[in-house]
């Protein structure tokens, strides 16, 4: 098959145009280009002219950006102006072959691509790299999609393989959020929208807790265009309020271990068989397998209000045909207020336990109970606190065509994220109260929801009174300047050179202060409290859909309270107003971490008469990035022993660090497509991309962590500003056959060799020349005189009772289970504490490779269609769950499926999505610090979309989302080794849209 230069000319001149609309122009695809679009597909095909609008119309733009892109892109186009498929745009990427989601309180938030979490995948708006700022991953890279409001999204572009033009960050992909432009929409286009919300997960609340039952949503959006076609102005505003919550059972702090069943350390191990205890263990672990012990355990209700407004300004000016310029103002703000409740336990791994254990060589127990010779605290726990997120941007574009053959592109932009406290009581923060009451504490892993039972508790005839406490303030702020200039010169007829430079200065911030009160051996006493304080509701029904709810010896209530009430009688009797709020005068940690890029790119495409044609590009880019960091810690001073496993650490002075650091990468890419047939492609790309380290991997400055542990010591962390990039050498063939208008099969592979991962290392070590009273003099007389390293109380009480008033002992008095209260701290003669510090280093390398197979089929004029797509990803680097030593693995790579069935037509359209992400690896430390895996299981959600167009202007919509009511878990070493699981809700939806 030979094509004449003539045609060559005509393709490369409309692969140009494609190029630039899908790379860097501000495109948007409606109703009536998809009709053109299919009036052009029709000339070329011969089939009969077809008019298309709503689901199909955005299918079949989607398919023509994939189609005419260069390199493998996929995307999402919307279905008509402020009309997007999904209503969060995580949950529409999710829909495209080889993207993935993590989840937060059922809404999408952040894209794993093709294996690659969400710090390896690059979001860009218009084109532009945007900041980020999230409390809940301080100092992450990934992009919090539930910022964002989908109504003034006019398309998603993801682009998988790399290309010269294409700033760097994405080795998973490269995403671009488009926003609609009014003069490549002309004339007069504008809507309105209203929903109301059901989150039935409110519903399964403790009445405290609950919030507004139904709330609203509100979005508009006006384009107009001047009649001579110079001007436009686009204006999008939304307003969206949900009340959702999100109820959750698991080991906070992970387990304990893993030991070897030879294991004889005192203190933290099960009892050697023939020693005192070993008779109450079934089916022991035998001397060479790895075993794991609860640490501790607690049932949490979560209740969560939402408030996110997004606004958007666009103006154009087009002086003359060849100039459009545009400025653009973006504003978003998400504002969320959580309540929780926590019901907890804390296990001391003592000798005198009970344990059922299955066969294996990796295990954690079925069954484990203690028992205690004292009465043990039972933790009541509360927060209610509020953050704010705020995203702006302006923007300046200009795009001259400055002859036939030369189009240049100027692009700047200031953008600006921060995140921080909306309330009083900070940006987290949970009052932990105690009942003295416990005696033999047992769980039981062999239901759903792992059942506590605690028999002797009895939180009514031994009150609750306060114990610790902590006030967390997190800050974090970020900005990027950016400044972008390119171009694209038509060479001879059937080529074009693409060119470009760049500067990005970006910057983030972040600080963190902390109040804590470590008096938790009990603060208060019971009548400082009124009775009512503390309600107490059925714990079993917050869990309603996890076997094991309703399991007799469940523990029966979960105990709520008013936060500011039980705030300020807890200030009020220990006189200490200023402890029971959090600083905002002043930070504990403050880190800065500065990134310079510079870049520059070459890219020559040109089509090939041959006997296959096709088409090829390839290019270079180059970039230098300087790093600098400065950090601000808080170094650590004493140790001291304050309850019965608490080691709180004591602060003092500042401490300052900074460093710099840089590297250049010189990036080729080469891509490939061959017209194997009119409606059949063949894609063969091959080049180089980078993915830059988290900023906390990066931002020097040692961290302590502000409680240690009586058998593990204490946490650290400490990033590594020297880091490199992780560079991966890409290879990526895909197969297109474009059936269809609207149709399609495509398969596609991939491999990705990466090399300077930075890999996640906790190392054993002291700091700040701290001392820990445990192992000191005073703990061995007390081992001496009777009691064992598993009983913690009894060394304790001996200490506090036979040395107070000595160096470094205070009693203060006797706790209500007769306890003594008081405290211990670390003298320079006792043993050095031993901190498990978390850093990094450039010093792995990993390999990912995959294949995807998607198709998207509408059954000729019935009406009816379906999009399904699977994506293997596999990889040599697996974390072994039997090695207990610091190991290096991906996270989260795991493969997913979509399953979308679609009807539509004049009156109604339906959407029935599935979508499915196979288990995972989240974690390679627990959330003791420890080194151990933590895995998300499989998890699959079903969500319905149902539209009525009642005339032309106006149409309904009901949608569901998680209809099924899907809940989610997450495991250690093996698959029983339940760390959490959570149950949420179905979310329904009812609005009316109407058309101007």
């Amino acid at each position: 098959m030979q094509r004449s230069l003539k045609t060559f000319s005509e393709l490369a001149r409309r692969r140009r145009l494609i190029s630039l609309a899908v790379a860097g122009a501000c495109a948007t695809f409606s109703a009536a280009q998809a009709q053109e679009a299919a009036s052009a597909t029709d000339s070329t095909t011969n089939a009969p002219s077809v008019i298309v609008t709503g689901i199909r119309a955005s299918m079949q733009s989607t398919l023509n950006m994939k189609r005419n892109a260069d390199g493998i892109v996929d995307g999402i186009v919307a279905d008509d102006i402020g009309k997007f498929p999904d209503t969060n745009l995580a949950e529409s990427l999710q829909r495209i072959s080889g993207v993935s989601i993590d989840r937060s309180n059922g809404e999408g938030q952040k894209v794993t691509v093709r294996g690659l979490g969400p710090d390896f995948n690059l979001v860009l708006l218009n084109g532009r790299q945007m900041p980020t700022t999230d409390l809940s991953d301080l100092s992450g890279r990934s992009f919090d999609f539930s910022n964002l409001a989908s109504e003034a999204i006019s398309q998603l572009q993801v682009y998988k393989t790399g290309r010269a033009d294409s700033p760097t960050g994405g080795i998973g992909a490269t995403i671009n959020v488009m926003t609609a432009r009014p003069l490549d929409n002309p004339g007069m286009h504008s809507s309105v929208g209203v929903k109301a919300v059901k989150d039935t997960s409110n519903d399964h609340l403790p009445d405290m807790l609950k919030n507004q039952s139904v709330t609203p949503e509100f979005s508009g959006i006006y384009s107009n265009t001047s009649e001579d076609g110079r001007f436009g102005v686009g204006v999008s505003a939304s307003y969206q309020k949900r009340a959702s919550g999100f109820n959750r059972a698991g080991l906070a702090n992970g387990y304990q271990g893993p030991y070897l069943g030879s294991d004889t350390t005192a203190g933290s191990t099960l009892p050697q068989p023939g020693q005192p205890g070993a008779q109450n263990i079934t089916n022991r672990p035998g001397p060479t397998d790895l075993y794991s012990i609860p640490q501790n355990f607690g049932y949490g209700v979560n209740a969560i209000e939402r408030q996110r407004t997004n606004g958007q300004l666009v103006l154009q000016f087009r002086p003359v045909k060849e100039l459009t310029t545009t400025l653009d103002l973006t504003y978003s703000e998400n504002k969320i207020q959580t309540k929780r409740d926590e019901l907890s336990v804390w296990f001391g791994q003592t000798p005198t336990s009970t344990s059922t254990w299955p066969s294996g060589h990796v295990v954690s127990p079925l069954t484990y109970m203690e028992t205690y010779q004292t009465p043990q605290d039972v933790s009541v726990v509360g927060g209610d606190y509020a953050t704010k997120t705020q995203n702006k941007s302006i923007g300046f574009n200009a795009l001259w065509k400055a002859s036939p053959t030369l189009r240049v592109e100027f692009d700047a932009h200031h953008s600006t994220a921060e995140s921080g406290a909306d309330s009083p009581f900070g940006s987290e923060n949970n009052l932990s109260n105690a009942s003295f009451s416990r005696g033999n504490t047992k769980i039981d892993f062999t239901h759903e929801l792992p059942v506590l039972s605690m028999p002797a508790a009895d939180l009514v005839n031994q009150p609750i009174q306060a114990a610790g406490s902590w006030f967390h303030n997190s800050w974090e702020k970020a900005t990027v300047n950016q400044a972008q200039a390119k171009g694209n010169l038509q060479l001879f007829e059937a080529s074009n050179l693409s060119f470009g430079v760049g500067y990005t200065d970006s910057t983030n911030r972040s600080t963190f202060s902390n109040v804590q009160n470590n008096t938790w051996g009990g603060a208060t006493k019971p009548s400082d409290y009124p009775a009512s304080i503390f309600q107490a509701n059925p714990l079993g029904s917050y869990f309603n859909k996890l076997g094991g709810h309703d399991a007799p010896e469940l523990f029966g209530s979960l105990y709520t309270f008013n936060f500011a009430q039980l705030r300020a009688l807890t200030a009020q009797a220990t006189g200490n107003a200023a402890g029971y709020l959090p600083n905002f005068a002043s930070a504990d940690t403050d880190r800065e971490l500065k990134e310079k890029t510079s870049s520059g790119y070459l890219s020559f495409g040109t089509d090939w008469d041959t006997a296959i044609p096709f088409h090829s590009s390839v290019g270079a880019r180059i970039e230098r990035t300087k790093v600098t960091s400065v950090a601000q810690v808080l170094p650590g001073t004493a140790v001291v022993w304050v309850s019965q496993n608490e080691l709180p650490i004591t602060f003092a002075g500042n401490s300052y660090s900074s460093q710099d650091a840089s590297y250049t990468n010189v990036l080729p890419s080469l891509n490939l497509d061959f017209d194997l047939r009119p409606d059949m492609k063949l894609r063969a790309s091959a080049g180089s991309t980078i993915g830059r380290p988290r900023y906390d991997q990066l931002q020097g400055g040692l961290t302590l962590g502000t409680i240690g542990n009586v058998f593990t010591g204490g946490t650290a962390s400490v990033g590594n500003p020297a880091l490199k990039p992780v560079k991966s050498k890409n290879l990526d063939l895909s197969w297109e056959w474009y059936y269809d208008q609207q149709s399609v099969l495509s398969l596609a592979g991939f491999h990705k060799k990466m090399d300077n991962y930075a890999g996640q290392t906790v190392i054993s070590q002291s700091l700040y020349d701290l001392h820990t009273p445990v192992g000191g003099a005073y703990y061995n007389a007390a081992i001496a005189a009777g009691c064992t390293a598993a009983d913690t109380n009894c060394l304790r009480n001996y200490i506090l009772s036979h040395y107070d008033g000595q160096p470094g002992v205070q009693k203060t008095g006797v706790k209500s289970d007769g306890n003594l209260n008081g405290n211990i701290t670390g003298l320079p003669t006792d043993p050095l504490m031993n901190f498990l510090t978390t850093t990094y280093a450039n010093q792995k390398s990993a390999t990912v490779k995959g294949a995807e197979v998607n198709v998207q089929h509408m059954f000729g004029r019935s009406g009816f269609g379906v999009q399904a797509n699977y994506t293997y990803v596999t990889s040599p680097t697996k974390y072994d769950n039997a090695n207990t030593n610091d190991q290096f693995a991906i996270l989260g790579l795991s493969n997913s499926a979509n399953l979308v069935g679609i009807f539509e037509n004049k009156d109604w359209s339906v959407r029935v999505a599935y979508n499915w992400r196979g288990e995972f690896l989240a974690s390679t430390v627990d959330g003791g610090g420890r080194a151990a895996p933590v895995y998300t299981d499989a998890y699959g959600q079903t969500d319905v979309s149902i539209g009525y167009t009642y005339n032309k202007n106006l149409s309904f919509q009901v949608e569901a989302i998680n209809l099924t009511d899907s809940t989610q878990r997450q495991h250690g070493r093996t698959q029983a080794a339940t760390l959490n699981v959570t149950q949420a809700g179905p979310r329904y939806m009812i609005g009316a849209r109407y058309k101007f």
